[in-house]
């Protein structure tokens, strides 16, 4: 569900919404969301100071069940 979420918001922000991908990964720190964008939408889904980036680990942690949560953001190798 949390997958979900996040790539449906982040979909709405970029301009290659094909590229994105979401994976959970759980660590020894607790689950961990990994969003991967398009090099050129880096930059819309950080924001600028990282505001962006910011909103959407509200929000996730906001749905998160469990508590905290952690999102990362990388850009894919094209």
């Amino acid at each position: 569900m949390l997958t979900e979420a996040l790539e449906h918001l982040v979909r709405g922000i970029v301009d290659h919404p094909d590229d994105v991908r979401v994976r959970m990964r759980n660590t020894r720190r607790g689950d961990l969301l990994e969003v991967r964008v398009n090099p050129e939408d880096l930059g819309r889904v950080i924001g600028r100071n990282g505001r962006t980036a910011r909103a959407l680990r509200k929000v996730m942690g906001a749905l998160s069940r469990r508590g905290s949560i952690r999102v990362d953001v990388i850009e894919t190798d094209r």
